[in-house]
């Protein structure tokens, strides 16, 4: 991780979380650290408390399923000195609605594919626009997939999340491709988790017993497994692309 010391990562969703852990983990190899997210009191509290470490962090408040917010934040990126642009960017904003598809919201339909599709491909191509516009020809592109991306399971709860998710990773595939006819050294990684203990299945239920019900069943991912994955992606050697890991808990069935 040396040669990213002092460079610039961005982390969407940096709030809590897996994000939150992203921020952390980065930080303390000594990456300027921008972490977004639609409240950044949690965000300014992580800065706070890495002070102390290699690197540091800034907050940026964006909805990534705005287009005017995800344009915004990467003007502040780039007008700002210290930064001026993004070396890695790592989609991890996403969540879930329990909106099946015979019986689901449109809007809850539409919140998922703003930020899990179209949030990430936005913030995706503007790192893009940003590197080529420095001429970085080393940079990073991570995207926090999910084995919902990869199989279905039978819980209709998760069925439209999981149509969210093949289509990041058919997007990752078509990210590879593009890059090469470009003969850009610029590299894609998917990460898919199975089932991590985060705040998200409370977020998606909505019923605090049922989600601690899901997390008491096996013992799950933790959000040190995902990072460490991460920089694992990152310090690859340049001629090696990690482009998708399936990652899951040993007792997961599913």
């Amino acid at each position: 991780m040396q040669r990213w010391s002092g460079r610039v990562a961005l982390v969407t969703g940096a709030s809590a979380g897996i994000g939150a852990g992203l921020v952390k983990a980065l930080v303390k190899h000594g990456m300027k650290v921008v972490g977004c997210a639609r409240n950044i009191d949690k965000i300014q509290k992580l800065a706070d408390e890495l002070k102390n470490e290699p690197g540091k962090v800034k907050a940026v408040r964006c909805d990534v399923s705005k287009e005017e917010d995800v344009l915004a934040m990467f003007q502040t990126i780039k007008a700002d000195p210290d930064l001026g642009g993004v070396d890695v960017c790592i989609n991890n904003a996403g969540l879930a609605h329990n909106d099946p598809l015979l019986t689901g919201s449109t809007q809850g339909w539409k919140h998922m594919l703003e930020v899990n599709v179209l949030g990430l491909c936005m913030c995706t191509r503007e790192a893009f626009k940003s590197m080529q516009e420095r001429k970085v020809d080393d940079g990073h592109i991570i995207l926090l997939n999910s084995m919902s991306g990869h199989r279905v399971i039978g819980n209709s709860a998760f069925h439209f999340y999981s149509a969210t998710k093949f289509a990041v990773t058919g997007i990752v595939e078509g990210l590879r491709q593009e890059l090469r006819e470009l003969k850009s050294g610029i590299r894609v990684t998917s990460i898919s988790p199975g089932l991590v203990e985060t705040e998200f299945s409370y977020r998606m239920m909505k019923d605090d017993g049922e989600a601690k019900a899901i997390y008491s069943s096996i013992p799950c991912l933790q959000v040190d497994d995902i990072t460490n994955t991460v920089i694992f992606s990152l310090q690859s050697p340049k001629h090696m692309e990690i482009n998708d890991v399936l990652m899951r808990p040993t007792a997961q069935a599913w």
